[in-house]
């Protein structure tokens, strides 16, 4: 674990960078902090900034799009928990690549989910022109980023501020447009749909940035921005002022330290991925230390479900139990769902939900149990009801996948596709269908089956084929793969585990029953509702 996060520290202090310093050092010369600069004199001094997608695009172009050049992540402005998205100038002078547009979306995303307000800080070139194909169109393209925008406005009243800090050109200078209040600087940012040269081009005007799209000229004379700041630090100051006026965040439980030192976490799972370990001894670092009642203990262990407190909010708990469990109506195999466990938790949930309680999965699943037993048994039946009442909660859910996360485990472990609130992962995360070794079985299996029942070596192309395998699945299950792909939301250091999770329960405890993020927004009785 500690090998593991230690590579992790490392990449993610490189991504950090951005550009690099030259970028950052060019920036400062044009009167400008870098986006994570801005955050940081943002966010109220000594508390967590939760970053969202840190890992997203670092494999792909080279390594020339570090973090997809957008910061995007939570945190506490004046005593409220707020997202925010900052465009990253360093990168590409901020212009979006394909996953850039994942990012903002996802970012939005949790605002709408949890009613949290949003902060954007423009400072974008536009779209990457040569990569527009996998921007501009789609359902999923930059449209969508202003049809959010007008859905929090219109529909979920949930407040948005943009603070143009440098360029916002072209279609970008929608999602100022389309939020409640724009700031700009003086003499720094510009807002338009075209810039000189294009006009020039395009109408035959000749004419300046400041005259076209400047501070002055969108709060003096068209009326589009509502404040000038005169920089950086009297713009992040006018966004801080904004959030003084809104109503005042419910003040957060008080609660107990853990039963044991978090340090502890680093040494709670096994080095190989397949050894058991106790779920118990995780969760004692990571819960407070009173209040914790386990439901139904003695029937169906290998999943534990277990009401609890977290920094003084009560909250549940379902968990996968590793190793071999005994039980009376036999051995049990840890990190399976067995139809059984999958209604005792498909009946928690409900509970649950009738109880406004959130939740939080602790994923370290192989899967569901197979076999004619299971299948007689009524395993897809329990499965489905598992899955159903996951999907159709409306509590608040959170996801900590700590090993395995496979198959259909990984959906009824409330998978990312059944929008969690928050999906986070530690270094030994495994997110895949299922392992190399299996997987190896699937594929290759019945080739070497008959290679053995005719007493003959495996060839070298079939074992060449089969190491293909095993070193994809290794990448594939890697969960650096998983952070680029924006599979999980961040991975986190096992020891700033109860940290992240007490902040995004506050975070999602804005909004406790919201309904389901589709049916809020087809639905405008529900999208309408007050945030509670």
């Amino acid at each position: 674990m500690r090998h593991l996060m230690d590579e992790i520290r490392a990449l993610e202090q490189r991504i950090r960078l951005g550009g690099g310093n030259q970028k950052i050092e060019k920036q400062h010369r044009e009167g400008k902090w870098t986006a994570r600069e801005r955050i940081d004199k943002l966010v109220d001094r000594g508390t967590l900034f939760l970053e969202v997608g840190l890992l997203v695009a670092y494999d792909r172009y080279e390594g020339r799009a570090p973090a997809a050049g957008v910061v995007t992540g939570i945190g506490a402005i004046e005593g409220r928990a707020a997202v925010i998205v900052a465009n990253d100038a360093t990168v590409k002078a901020g212009a979006w690549w394909p996953e850039t547009i994942t990012k903002i979306l996802r970012a939005q995303e949790i605002a709408m989910r949890n009613r949290a307000p949003i902060v954007y800080l423009v400072d974008s070139a536009g779209v990457n022109l040569p990569l527009q194909d996998g921007i501009f169109p789609g359902q999923y393209g930059a449209a969508r980023i202003f049809y959010y925008n007008s859905l929090m406005r219109r529909r979920l009243h949930i407040p948005q501020i943009s603070a143009v800090m440098g360029p916002c050109i072209a279609g970008g200078a929608y999602l100022p447009a389309l939020s409640d209040v724009i700031i700009m600087v003086d003499k720094v940012s510009f807002m338009g749909l075209g810039g000189p040269n294009l006009v020039k081009g395009a109408v035959g005007q000749v004419t300046d940035a400041e005259t076209l799209g400047g501070a002055k000229m969108h709060t003096s004379v068209s009326g589009v921005a509502h404040y000038r700041a005169a920089d950086d630090g009297a713009c992040l100051e006018m966004i801080r002022q904004q959030f003084r006026q809104m109503p005042e965040p419910a003040e957060r439980p008080k609660g107990r330290g853990p039963l044991r030192d978090p340090e502890g976490l680093y040494d709670v799972l096994p080095a190989d991925h397949r050894l058991p370990y106790h779920m118990e001894d995780l969760l004692s670092c990571l819960l407070d230390a009173d209040d914790f009642l386990e439901f139904q203990p003695e029937y169906a262990p290998e999943l534990l479900c277990a009401t609890a407190r977290l920094d003084g909010r009560t909250i549940g708990v379902i968990a996968n139990r590793r190793g071999f469990l005994k039980t009376k109506s036999g051995p049990r195999v840890g990190g399976i769902v067995y139809t059984e466990s999958a209604r005792k938790v498909a009946y928690f949930v409900e509970n649950a939900q009738r109880h406004g309680l959130p939740l939080l999965y602790v994923q370290d699943v192989s899967g569901f149990m197979v076999g004619v037993e299971a299948e007689t048994g009524g395993i897809i039946r329990a499965g489905a009801e598992m899955v159903e009442t996951m999907a159709c909660a409306t509590v608040p859910k959170i996801v900590l996948t700590v090993n395995h996360a496979s198959g259909a485990g990984y959906y009824a472990m409330a998978g990312q596709g059944f929008d969690p609130n928050f999906t986070f992962s530690w270094p030994t995360a495994r997110i895949g269908v299922m392992e190399g070794d299996s997987a190896v079985q699937a594929v290759h299996g019945p080739e070497l089956e008959k290679l053995k029942q005719a007493n003959k070596p495996v060839p070298e192309e079939v074992a060449g084929k089969i190491e293909k395998t095993r070193a994809d699945y290794d990448r594939w299950l890697d969960v650096r793969n998983a952070a680029a792909r924006g599979h999980c939301d961040a991975i986190i250091d096992p020891i700033e585990t109860r940290q992240v999770l007490s902040f995004a329960f506050s975070v999602a405890g804005a909004n406790p029953a919201a309904e389901h993020l589709p049916i809020q927004l087809l639905d405008p009785g529900a999208a309408n509702a007050p945030a509670q």
